[in-house]
């Protein structure tokens, strides 16, 4: 069952609308219903969920499904009524809802992976079932024949998956950091370029295919912008939370970035301003600022008698100096950081009050994220996690007010 909550915000910030309880393990999806006021959920309880709000404001089961093993991803097409559930034991399954979302009835099992589903991506147009797996594989299968139609391996599992439906590029995160670009084909594919920046595991994408934009969330708690469509190889550094980034929405229309965290971090980018690309950091022998000599660098400290220093680098200028030429500490929004960084003492002169405003809204979930969508049309965003909980957010608050126009009531 569910409580809805009628709380309203005294500044702007996510409204929580409603919760759900009642699953018996961690929810790994929850996807908002088009149009309906109904949510979708899939747990490692081996169960998935139809969910609909009732005249008393609740959220009761419509739909109440065991699977033989843990769901561990979802997809949905709200046109066709298709709902693809992939499991912990690599199976991906198919169903069909009746209009009425009282029912669900089976199509067929698509035998995709030999580990457990990460991703599930469904293409109507070319009737492919795209998905990625702990078998650190990207498979692609009919969904007229159910047959196997190709598969590319990686280096480690593989996290997460992006498509851009009209020319068939798939973008897969892995564990080991890094981001394949694939051109998928009927049989085949061929591999068009790899993003490599983060530190950690790709936790999620976000693909927005009108400016060409992808983002990528990992474990190093830090988000990264690709410029696909510039193909001047531009990114810009995203650091704000303080936990894993589990999940992604750019909202085209203001131009703003989604996400949140697994501590339950809820962050608002503006990614409407001009910003600036971190620098690469620079590699030295002796600092770069008072020329003292690092503790590797045995010449230099022979030559000058002197104990070598410890390397650190400046944020913002990427030079590598000692602790005593960057003791300083800044925030600095338009590269990013929207939390205090090492900087040289120089770039710390140079940055002015008014660069350290935020670009940036946080907030507190106060629940484990491990999983949010959105309903952009209505402003409404669903998250899922650990706790076992649903939350359904009202988002209109803190995505600016051009998109609350725009916005059907609910």
């Amino acid at each position: 069952m569910a409580a809805e909550i009628h709380s309203r915000p005294q500044s702007s910030r996510p409204v929580l609308l409603s919760k759900i309880e009642g699953h018996q393990d961690a929810v790994t999806a929850a996807l908002l219903i088009p149009k309906e006021d109904g949510v979708i959920t899939a747990s490692e309880d081996r169960t998935i969920r139809v969910w609909l709000k009732r005249d008393s404001g609740q959220y009761w089961p419509s739909i109440y499904h065991t699977m033989a093993s843990p769901c561990s991803a979802m997809a949905y097409h709200h046109d066709s009524r298709r709902i693809f559930v992939g499991q912990d034991n690599g199976a991906v399954m198919e169903f069909h809802v009746s209009e009425d979302f009282n029912k669900m009835n089976f199509i067929k099992t698509y035998p995709a992976h030999q580990n457990r589903v990460s991703a599930i991506i469904f293409s109507l147009a070319a009737e492919w079932v795209i998905s990625t797996g702990h078998d650190k594989c990207v498979s692609w299968m009919c969904t007229r024949s159910g047959n196997m139609l190709g598969r590319h391996f990686f280096s480690s599992w593989a996290s997460c998956l992006q498509f851009d439906f009209d020319t068939q590029y798939a973008f897969v995160g892995d564990y080991s950091g890094q981001i394949t670009l694939l051109k998928l084909e009927q049989n085949t594919c061929s591999v068009i370029t790899t993003l490599k920046g983060h530190e950690g595991s790709i936790a999620c994408l976000w693909w927005d295919p009108i400016q060409r934009l992808l983002f990528s969330g990992a474990s190093d708690n830090s988000i990264i912008m690709w410029d696909i469509g510039g193909r001047k190889g531009r990114t810009l550094l995203l650091q704000g939370h303080h936990d894993r980034v589990q999940s992604l929405c750019y909202l085209q229309l203001t131009r703003q970035l989604v996400s949140c965290s697994s501590d339950g971090g809820i962050a608002v980018w503006n990614m409407d301003v001009s910003r600036e690309e971190a620098p690469q950091w620079l590699e030295s022998d002796s600092c770069q600022k008072c020329e003292q000599p690092f503790f590797w660098n045995l010449k230099q400290m022979w030559d000058t008698k002197t104990l070598g220093l410890r390397q650190h680098h400046c944020r913002k200028c990427g030079q590598a100096v000692c602790g005593k030429c960057s003791s300083k500490r800044s925030s600095y929004p338009v590269m990013g950081f929207e939390f205090q960084v090492r900087v040289c003492d120089s770039c710390y002169n140079s940055i002015k009050e008014e660069d350290r405003t935020s670009l940036a809204t946080f907030h507190e979930g106060k629940h484990n994220i491990s999983h949010m969508s959105m309903d952009i049309a209505r402003g409404l965003m669903v998250t899922c996690g650990t706790d076992r909980i649903v939350k359904i957010w009202d988002m209109t608050p803190v995505v600016g007010c051009s998109l609350a126009a725009g916005f059907a009531p609910h």
